[in-house]
């Protein structure tokens, strides 16, 4: 047996070998972690120590690199800089002096331009001045002709009035003979004063299976024909018991007229005495046949008188538009020279202006080539700003990524 004090109430009690060999374990137990304690404890603080010695050996090889890469990229910066400054410069000498050859070409072109464009606008002015002359000329000679047609017209139109008060009295007097005959005497009175050159026959030519009553023609002195006309008389005595009206025989007349080559037609008729257009005078009906009029046979001298006259007067006015004609020929010569000088001007500016674009295209060659060179400069640039970003952006981790040496040494570390 074995005595045992309390180490509290300092009594003395015995204990036999298992239970002393008991508590023995329990002290020794308690020691054993206690002391186990300590180790681990001490174990952690070697482990932390260690981690940050690593982490403080790695950290500032770290900054040493990054510094180390600070100093190479502020090197390579400044470098890029400079070329970058080198070749801005030059551009911009290049680029100024390519505006300024632009700007002398441009300012000789519009000198070129504004000498022209005077040198026409004074020949302009100098033309127009001269057409407004021939103009002025022009329409004095219609005047002058427009007076002398209503003169003639003014003339007629008395004719034809005195002829209509006569139709009373001419009326009368054809009841005792034909209308036919009529004609035929009225002419022969006048024949040899008034119509001395002129011809009025019986139509006897029926090769085309129809023919007039009488033709009328006129010639000038040198043998010209001047007028001819075709007539056809019709009396009430000549048609059958069912009266018939002018516009009857007006189909008929007219394929005469063109058969027999006449320039005019005339229907010389007694028939619708009561029509009153027919009665006041000479009847035009060109809206149905051309160059074609009906005439009672009072006015049977009066229309070849007027047609004659108006024939002669057309040859006078020809010959006037003839000289008109001719004035305004050396008015078109004018302007086809005219013409002439704008296309020749025209065609040299054109040649000039092709020049002036192709070199305005070299010159946007040149600058597109610079341009170039500078987008390839701000690519640099640019390429130094991602490798300042990827340099700012690394970590310990990215760092020691694919790195086994610095991998093990920081597993060691954590095993620890």
């Amino acid at each position: 047996m074995n005595e045992i004090i309390c180490p509290h109430c300092k009594k003395a009690f015995k204990i036999d070998e298992a239970g002393y060999a008991d508590i023995l374990k329990q002290v020794r137990d308690h020691q054993f972690e206690e002391e186990l304690l300590k180790r681990e404890s001490l174990l952690k603080a070697e482990k932390e120590s260690a981690v940050k010695l690593a982490e403080e050996q790695v950290k500032n090889k770290i900054k040493d690199d990054l510094a180390q890469k600070d100093l190479e990229i502020a090197r390579l910066k400044a470098e890029k800089e400079r070329e970058v400054n080198l070749s801005k410069s030059q551009s911009e000498l290049e680029i100024t002096e390519l505006r300024a050859k632009l700007s002398s070409t441009e300012t000789e072109k519009k000198l070129a331009i504004t000498e022209a464009v005077t040198k026409i606008e004074k020949e302009r002015d100098h033309l127009a001045s001269e057409i407004k002359m021939k103009d002025a000329e022009k329409q004095q000679i219609e005047l002058s002709l427009n007076s002398k047609f209503e003169a003639e017209l003014k003339a007629k139109d008395e004719i034809i009035e005195r002829y209509k008060d006569m139709k009373v009295k001419l009326s009368t007097k054809m009841l005792g003979e034909t209308l036919e005959q009529h004609c035929e005497i009225e002419f022969n009175k006048l024949r040899a004063t008034g119509f001395k050159n002129a011809t009025f026959e019986k139509d006897n030519d029926s090769a085309t299976g129809s023919k007039g009553d009488y033709i009328y023609r006129e010639y000038d002195e040198a043998g010209n024909e001047i007028i001819s006309i075709m007539f056809e008389m019709k009396n009430e005595s000549d048609t059958t018991a069912t009266k018939k009206k002018n516009e009857d025989f007006l189909k008929e007349l007219d394929k005469d007229r063109n058969e027999k080559k006449c320039e005019y037609a005339v229907l010389v008729s007694l028939l619708e005495s009561d029509n009153e257009l027919y009665n006041t005078g000479i009847v035009d009906v060109f809206h149905r046949y051309p160059k074609m009029y009906v005439v009672r046979p009072q006015f049977f001298i009066p229309i070849i008188t007027l047609l004659r006259n108006a024939a002669l007067n057309s040859m006078q006015y020809k010959a006037e538009l003839a000289v008109v004609k001719s004035q305004n020929v050396d008015i078109t010569h004018f302007e086809e020279n005219l013409n002439a000088f704008k296309e020749g001007f025209a065609r040299n500016y054109n040649l000039a202006s092709q020049k002036f674009k192709a070199a305005v295209e070299e010159i946007d060659k040149s600058i597109d080539h610079l341009q170039k060179i500078k987008d390839n400069l701000l690519a640099s640039e640019n390429n130094l700003r991602l490798a300042n970003n990827k340099a700012d952006d690394l970590t310990i981790k990215k760092l020691t990524k694919g790195n086994p040496t610095m991998q093990e040494k920081f597993k060691r570390a954590s095993e620890e």
